[in-house]
């Protein structure tokens, strides 16, 4: 005998729903074992782990406290550097009028520790000269001598007033002894805090190249954005600008000057923190505002930089006023509160399923596990690959999800024994009982998802963790519905125990009230004695308490026209 077609389809939903937790638990093991980033437990917030405090203190030029305006923006462009690193779940606050306090989930490591402590405003500045980062020549006698400490009589102002940031006027003779006695090791050589309209010495960040460089004639608030590629022409990384409408004319300007000029005054340095990120050299002339750096980049690299440049356009400098390590804010005991919750929530559901819904509220909890264990590991491939940290906030959000999966399952289950009292047969209840409740899950469940989106773009930060793991699970819900909790019931509606509708199995078509014979018709039931008598009964009771108003109406009105004098029925009549 061949199977049904809905058994085929059950099936194949069920292997289906098999090969998705399989390779979500393959792609965890990849992590896991051979690239060693990530865990078979979920990554835990600062409020639940605690984490790394780092505190940024606020610099400028003339000692006085920095705005609001100012700091928050600050706070914005810092936010956004650590969601750059991939560290979720951080937060960035001010104290003090004058401080950044950023706290990150567990301990920072040294790469997102330098792009927020890298935190001084981005320059773009012309290279005047670049030379080798030496402090010491050779002497007649063979020996190396240091260069000696600038004579204070030299001469410290241009001779000629300098017509733009790559006149070589700006090097004065002060300049240049200056120049040479700069040591880029020396700890008290702090470029950070130069002035903008002056020609600065400084190094590129490994101290391999000292350079002279022109006044600042753009900063970073003029680069709205930073990306990196490859390039197709010769598959190089290359990290791509794109500047506002007052730095595509500025640099349009720039890169006319320096195209066709000797090295090193064909070079633009990109300056953060005083130190030169790069100093590419200008390789034509530039209008749209879009001009790419290329180098000797890596792909890591070339991420770095478009990080730096796009997210570096502070409004102040800031020093790092403290580093260090602090304990979680609401600890093991409250997320040990948070779980007892969940399980209090799942029991609630699991003994309401059973009393309502008898042996199909198995199905319920079947299902529940289920779900719990594919949002168990995709929380933690998520934490791998995007570094989504489990907040309260998320936790509540996975609380709340197991009271909208209950709707679901009461949604569908209902609408089958609403099949099941039009007279259907139990496997017919089940497949008649999807198509409609499917559509209503649907919908709710587009309604939850959108509404966690909404939350997560315009709630502030300790709210989205509780969007995120509602529409999360929102979503995982909809799956387990489609790949399992339907076509186990499909499955189970031809065993003997379901498809008889034994009054165990929450599907018995007598205590649900199947006696319709037709719309607003109902077949009378067989008088009987004892518990059979009474069970026949409450069918009828049942089933006219299932009635709607239009068929109740119907009724009334074939019971009155029944009822008129004169009325009879012949044997034979049609």
């Amino acid at each position: 005998m061949a199977t049904s077609t809905p058994v085929r389809h059950a099936w194949r939903a069920l292997t289906g729903l098999l090969a998705i937790t399989a390779i979500l638990f393959g792609i965890n093991a990849l992590g896991v074992y051979v690239f060693g980033q990530s865990s078979w437990t979920p990554a835990l917030a600062l409020d639940l782990q605690g984490g790394t405090q780092i505190v940024l203190e606020a610099q400028t030029e003339d000692g006085a406290d920095p705005s609001a305006e100012q700091m928050q923006q600050a706070v914005t462009i810092i936010r956004q550097r650590v969601d750059a690193s991939g560290v979720g779940e951080a937060e960035v606050t001010t104290q003090a009028g004058n401080q950044i306090v950023v706290q990150i989930p567990g301990q920072a490591d040294e790469e997102t520790r330098n792009r927020i402590e890298a935190s001084a405003q981005l320059q773009l500045r012309a290279v005047l000269y670049a030379g080798d980062p030496a402090t010491e020549f050779v002497g007649d006698d063979g020996n190396a001598t240091p260069y000696p400490t600038p004579d204070p009589t030299l001469q410290a102002t241009p001779t000629t007033s300098p017509t733009n940031g790559s006149d070589t006027a700006w090097i004065t003779p002060a300049l240049q002894a200056e120049f040479l006695a700069y040591d880029c090791t020396d700890p008290a050589n702090d470029p950070a805090n130069a002035p903008a309209d002056e020609p600065l010495i400084t190094c590129d960040a490994d101290g391999s190249v000292k350079y002279i460089l022109g006044p600042v004639e753009l900063d970073g608030s003029s680069i709205d954005d930073a990306t990196f590629g490859l390039q197709q022409n010769n598959n190089q990384w290359a990290v791509n600008l794109q500047f506002d409408a007052d730095g595509t004319t500025t640099f349009g300007e720039i890169s006319q000057r320096l195209y066709g000029a000797q090295a090193p005054l064909n070079q633009f340095a990109f300056v953060l923190d005083g130190y030169v990120l790069s100093a590419p050299s200008m390789n034509g002339v530039i209008l749209d505002g879009k001009p790419s750096i290329t180098g000797s980049f890596t792909q890591e690299s070339a991420k770095v930089l478009a990080d730096q440049l796009k997210y570096g356009a502070l409004p102040l400098s800031f020093t790092v006023e403290s580093s260090n390590s602090i304990s979680a804010t609401l600890g093991s005991q409250q997320l040990q509160i948070g779980l007892i919750a969940g399980l209090i929530g799942l029991l609630l559901v699991a003994i309401y399923s059973l009393i309502v819904y008898r042996a199909l509220g198995f199905i319920i909890i079947a299902s529940l596990a289920v779900m719990a264990v594919l949002t168990y590991v995709t929380l933690c491939i998520l934490a791998w690959r995007m570094g989504f940290r489990l907040s309260l906030a998320g936790v509540a959000g996975l609380i709340v999800t197991i009271g909208f999966t209950a709707d679901s399952f009461i949604v569908y289950f209902e609408r089958i024994r609403d099949e099941l009292r039009d007279g259907k047969s139990i496997t017919g209840a089940v497949e008649d009982g999807w198509g409609r409740a499917k559509r209503t899950i649907y919908i709710s469940k587009s309604i939850n998802i959108l509404a966690a989106v909404v939350l997560y773009v315009l709630a502030d930060s300790t709210v989205k963790g509780f969007a995120f793991t509602l529409g999360l699970t929102t979503a995982i819900d909809v799956l387990i519905f489609i790949l399992f909790t339907h076509p186990v019931l499909q499955l189970l509606a031809r065993t003997r125990f379901f498809g008889s509708g034994h009054p165990l199995s929450g599907l018995d078509p007598t205590a649900l009230g199947a006696v319709y014979r037709g719309r607003a018709q109902f077949r009378e039931p067989v008088v009987a004695n004892g518990a059979a008598g009474r069970r026949n009964a409450k069918s009828r009771a049942e089933a006219v308490r299932r009635q709607t108003i239009a068929e109740r109406k119907q009724a009334e009105l074939a019971a009155a026209d029944n009822a008129k004098p004169g009325t009879t029925v012949k044997e034979g009549d049609d």
